[in-house]
C-alpha cells in the first residue's frame, strides 16, 4: 500500500495573543522584552487574598473575532480553572474557558494554490475561548537548571480551535495564514510569531481513504512559523502512515517538532479534558455580553478580507487568486487601493501585477515589510500611468522602479525626463530603424522567410538594440511583421 492510499486529517489550535496594554486579569503590562519577572503582579502569581478582574478590552477583541468569523457570540460564557502542575504556572491552574466559550462556531475561507491549480475551501471553526497565558521556562541560559520568567503569565489569549477539516499541510498553512491575516486585519493581535504572539498546535491523524472514522491524533505543539508548520505536519503524517503500514499502533500523544532534524519527537502522552479536572472559577462571575455591546463593536469593524476580495473580483475583474493575494494583509490591500485610485480602475490588473510581482519581490529580497517600502502608492501610480500610456515599456519601467526604490525622492516623470527614458512611439522613426535592421541582417530575413520563427525574434532584438530599448515592443512587432510579409519574392 502506498502513501497515496491514505488521507491526512488536520485540525489546528491557534493561540493569538491579544494586543491589550494590560493582562487579562490584572493591570500588569504585556509589553514584550522586559527583564524577567518585572511584569508579574500579585494577581498573576496568585499571592494569597488577590482576586482577578476581567479586562474589558480582551472581551471586545474576542467579540471582534466572532463577528469576523460570522460566529455565535455567547451571551453568557464561563471561566474555569484548568488544573495542572508545571513550574511556569504559578497558580497551579490556568484560567480558561471550557464548556461555555465566548465564541462558538464560525467559518473562514482559504485559497490553496495558485491559478488553475488552486482552489478555495471553507474551514469550520469549533470555538474561540479567552484564557491567560502561562509563564516561560528558560532552559538554554542556565547550566543544569531552568529559569522561570513569569512576565508572560496572565497575558490574554484567544485560543482558536478549528474542526478537523484540513487534508494536507498546504491547506493547514493556508488556513493559518488566513487566520493570521484576519487577527492582524481586525487589530486584535500583532501577529509577531517570533515573539510568540501567534502560535499553532497541529492535531494530525491519518486514515485510509474512504474511511469516515477519525484516526488517533498526535498534537504537535508550539509551531511558530508557517514553514515549520508545513514541515512538521508532512513529517508527522508520513511517520504515522509508515508506523501503521509496518503493523504498529498510534498512541495519542503530544509531540514537539525539531527544526534542526525536521522530525517530531514525543514529549508526553496526550491528556484529555478530564485529566485537567476543570471546574468553574469561583472568583469570576459569568461573562455576560449584551446585544448592544456587540453592535457597538460591530460599528467599529473594518471591511473584512472576504468582502474586500469579492469587491476586487466584482469591481476590478481580478481573479480569485489575485484578489486573495492582495487581501492577504491590510497593508497590501490599502497599497493596492491607493494605487488604483490614482491610476484608474481600468488599470487594476496592471496595478495588481506590479504590487504582487516587482514590489513584493523587492520587499522579500530586502527583508522588510510593506509599511517600510521606499516606493509609496503615489510613486508607484506615477510609474504605472506611464506604462499605461505607452511612455514606458515594461523593461524600461523596471529601470525607473530601481531609481524609485533606491530612494532618489523623485517622481517617475522626473526620473524619465532626467534619464531620457521615454518610449519611442513615432511610427516613422520605428519604420526607419526596422528598414536599417532588415538591410543589415539579410540572413535572418531569409531564415524567417524559410519559416524559422526564431529569426523574427532575433530581428526584434536587433531593432530594440538599435533603439537602445526605447522603441515600443508592440509597435516593433506589428510593423516588423508587416514589412516582412510584404517583402518582394526572392529571385
Amino acid at each position: 500500500m502506498s502513501r497515496s492510499d491514505w488521507e491526512i486529517v488536520i485540525g489546528l489550535e491557534v493561540h493569538a495573543q491579544l494586543n491589550t496594554a494590560s493582562k487579562i486579569f490584572s493591570a500588569a503590562s504585556t509589553a514584550f522584552g522586559a527583564p524577567p519577572n518585572v511584569q508579574a503582579s500579585a494577581v498573576d502569581i496568585a499571592l494569597p487574598g488577590v482576586l482577578p478582574v476581567l479586562n474589558r478590552g480582551a472581551v471586545e477583541r474576542a467579540i471582534r473575532l466572532g463577528l469576523a468569523l460570522d460566529a455565535h457570540i455567547a451571551p453568557k460564557s464561563v471561566f474555569a480553572r484548568k488544573n495542572y502542575f508545571y513550574p511556569d504556572l504559578p497558580k497551579g491552574y490556568q484560567i480558561s474557558q471550557f464548556e461555555l466559550p465566548v465564541v462558538q462556531g464560525g467559518t473562514i475561507t482559504i485559497q490553496v494554490g495558485e491559478g488553475d491549480k488552486g482552489h478555495e475551501k471553507t474551514i469550520r471553526l469549533t470555538r474561540a475561548h479567552l484564557e491567560e497565558d502561562a509563564g516561560k521556562s528558560l532552559h538554554e541560559d542556565f547550566h543544569g537548571m531552568s529559569g522561570i520568567d513569569l512576565n508572560r503569565a496572565g497575558t490574554p489569549l484567544l485560543e482558536i480551535v478549528s474542526e478537523p477539516d484540513m487534508r494536507s499541510s498546504a491547506e493547514a498553512v493556508a488556513y493559518a495564514r488566513a487566520l493570521h491575516a484576519l487577527v492582524c486585519w481586525i487589530d486584535i493581535c500583532d501577529g509577531n510569531m517570533q515573539e510568540g504572539s501567534f502560535r499553532c498546535d497541529a492535531n494530525v491523524s491519518v486514515r485510509k481513504k474512504g474511511e469516515t472514522a477519525l484516526g488517533t491524533r498526535r498534537e504537535i505543539k508550539n509551531l511558530n512559523s508557517f514553514r515549520f508548520l508545513q514541515q512538521a505536519i508532512d513529517y508527522e503524517a508520513g511517520w504515522q502512515i509508515d508506523t501503521l503500514e509496518d503493523g504498529g499502533k498510534i498512541e495519542q500523544a503530544t509531540v514537539l517538532f525539531d527544526p534542526d532534524t525536521g522530525e517530531t519527537r514525543m514529549m508526553r502522552s496526550k491528556e484529555d479534558a478530564h485529566d485537567y479536572r476543570y471546574f468553574p472559577d469561583p472568583d469570576l462571575l459569568p461573562l455576560l455580553i449584551e446585544p448592544e455591546w456587540i453592535e457597538r463593536v460591530r460599528a467599529t469593524m473594518p471591511e473584512l478580507p472576504a468582502a474586500m476580495k469579492a469587491r476586487f473580483i466584482r469591481d476590478f475583474g481580478l481573479s480569485a487568486y489575485d484578489a486573495s493575494t492582495l487581501t492577504a494583509s491590510r497593508e497590501m490591500a490599502d497599497h493596492f487601493q491607493q494605487t488604483v485610485a490614482i491610476v484608474g480602475a481600468a488599470q487594476a490588473k496592471l496595478c495588481a501585477n506590479w504590487i504582487m510581482g516587482e514590489l513584493a519581490a523587492r520587499l522579500n529580497k530586502a527583508g522588510i515589510e510593506l509599511a517600510a517600502a521606499p516606493v509609496s502608492p503615489v510613486q508607484l501610480a506615477g510609474l504605472l500611468m506611464r506604462i499605461a500610456d505607452n511612455t514606458l515599456s515594461n523593461a524600461i519601467a523596471r529601470k525607473v522602479f530601481d531609481a524609485l526604490w533606491n530612494g532618489e525622492g523623485r517622481s517617475a516623470d522626473e526620473i524619465i525626463d532626467a534619464q531620457g527614458l521615454r518610449q519611442l512611439t513615432d511610427r516613422g522613426a520605428i519604420e526607419t530603424l526596422i528598414d536599417e535592421v532588415l538591410a543589415a541582417n539579410p540572413k535572418s530575413v531569409e531564415e524567417f522567410r524559410a519559416g524559422k520563427e526564431k529569426a523574427f525574434n532575433a530581428l526584434v532584438g536587433q531593432v530594440m538594440k538599435a533603439s537602445r530599448g526605447k522603441a515600443s515592443p508592440a509597435q516593433v512587432n506589428e510593423i516588423l511583421r508587416h514589412k516582412l510579409s510584404n517583402l518582394p519574392p526572392n529571385r
